[in-house]
């Protein structure tokens, strides 16, 4: 029992019970799509012909790595794509989109943000805010920006995008939420954006920010009007296995571009060693539908009870889900660092340390984050952050497995919500 491992009050173990018996019904939905998943996976697998000697890596230039090519084959396959360029490389999902969106974009081309301004770290990307003020960002090398916002009910103005399209070489379109309080977006929303867009100019290239979003529905976005996608292996698709890298997938021609950005023009990806990581990339990405599953129980679990204390979290528990991300208003900076000092005292790595805010590469206020991961920055496995400014909204993401991820969430609810005295006052 949980009680027997944590010191949880009688009020919030009955809440536990109360959020179990709620969410059995939106279980049975994650489990359905995980099946899915995981059998186009394996078909994935099988259909490439995977053997046990792609498991062998590669050094210094990685010219003939045939290893490293058929875990692309798997990629492109498991995302309906024509093509994938998948490396331990790509040190960030930010890393990764920002080779993609070099790859694509030339001075005096367009890149519209067609779902509002986008995460903060891409704002230093392409040159946006106090984020944006390094070098070498896209509006320093000539390339134009334009946004179409949100709504007022978090949805895309598809008005606007017809309109701004028309000069667009690139369509972003951010599916997670970033540090905004709105749900992702589904497949339906992506389809209406990108069919909107191509309407308005039918060579704008339509590309998707998958972070986050991978395997929480039975489809990717390259079956949405997409022409690219990218995304980090340490969410979703490394299934908590891969310890870094990143992938690019979609039409063959744009991965081709992207390659010789990430590599140096006229080599493409034909060069790159992988080294030891080519067997936990196989295998997370294998093992990924399974633990996406995981951390969507993790989110319903705790979209529940975060409920039952009053809390309005986004989604709510019963909504479709279309990324692992939870986020809610605390309230105030001590709940909010109480909540993530739960998860932290509650995760496997570092469960002594409390987190403290602190200024972090990218973003604009200073961040409380809660990590206690086996990789460091790892989002799949669980994790909680926040900026620190009004309404102190909290970010819960991840979970390897269902049963630490419940212990977490109750133990983050109690010191948030129903500590005697705030844990930075003790």
């Amino acid at each position: 029992m949980l009680s027997d491992f944590y010191d949880l009050q009688p009020r919030v173990l009955a809440l536990d019970g109360q959020a179990l018996a709620l969410c059995r019904e939106p279980f049975a939905k994650i489990e359905a799509i995980r099946d899915d998943n995981q059998l186009k996976m394996l078909r994935a697998f099988t259909d490439a012909g995977v053997e046990a000697r792609h498991f062998w890596g590669s050094s210094g230039y990685g010219v003939w790595d045939d290893s490293r090519n058929m875990l692309e084959a798997v990629f492109a396959r498991a995302f309906g794509a024509g093509a994938a360029l998948v490396r331990p490389q790509f040190m960030s999902g930010t890393h990764t989109l920002a080779v993609a969106l070099f790859g694509l974009l030339r001075p005096g081309d367009t890149l519209l943000a067609a779902t509002g301004r986008p995460y903060d770290t891409l704002e230093g990307v392409i040159g946006l805010g106090r984020a944006g003020q390094g070098r070498g960002t896209l509006r320093e090398f000539g390339v134009l920006y334009d946004e179409a916002p949100l709504l007022p009910d978090n949805t895309p103005d598809l008005a606007a995008i017809a309109q701004k399209a028309k000069a667009a070489k690139v369509v972003h379109i951010q599916r997670s939420r970033g540090y905004s309080r709105r749900n992702a977006f589904d497949l339906a929303a992506i389809q209406r954006v990108a069919d909107t867009a191509r309407a308005a100019n039918p060579q704008a290239i339509i590309f998707v920010d998958n972070c986050y979003g991978e395997f929480t529905q039975t489809a990717e976005p390259l079956a949405a009007g997409a022409d690219l996608i990218a995304g980090s292996l340490i969410k979703n698709p490394g299934g908590g296995i891969a310890s870094t890298g990143g992938y690019i997938a979609g039409r063959a021609d744009l991965v081709e571009l992207c390659a010789h950005r990430f590599t140096a023009p006229g080599l493409g990806a034909n060069l790159g060693c992988t080294q030891d990581a080519l067997r936990e990339m196989f295998l997370g990405l294998y093992y990924a539908p399974g633990v996406v599953a995981e951390a969507l129980k993790t989110a319903v679990y705790a979209q529940c009870l975060l409920e039952l204390c009053g809390k309005n979290p986004i989604p709510r528990y019963t909504d479709d889900h279309n990324d692992i991300v939870t986020c809610f208003d605390a309230g105030s900076a001590a709940a909010l660092q109480g909540f993530c000092a739960g998860i932290q005292h509650a995760s496997p790595i570092d469960s002594m340390v409390t987190p403290e805010p602190a200024d972090e590469p990218g973003y604009t206020d200073k961040v409380v984050m809660a990590s206690g991961s086996f990789t460091e920055g790892s989002t799949i496995e669980i994790s909680c952050d926040g900026p620190l400014r009004p309404p102190y909204t909290c970010y819960l993401q991840g979970g390897v497995n269902f049963a630490a991820g419940r212990a977490a969430v109750l133990l983050a609810v109690q010191n948030a919500f129903f500590a005697k005295a705030n844990f930075i006052e003790q």
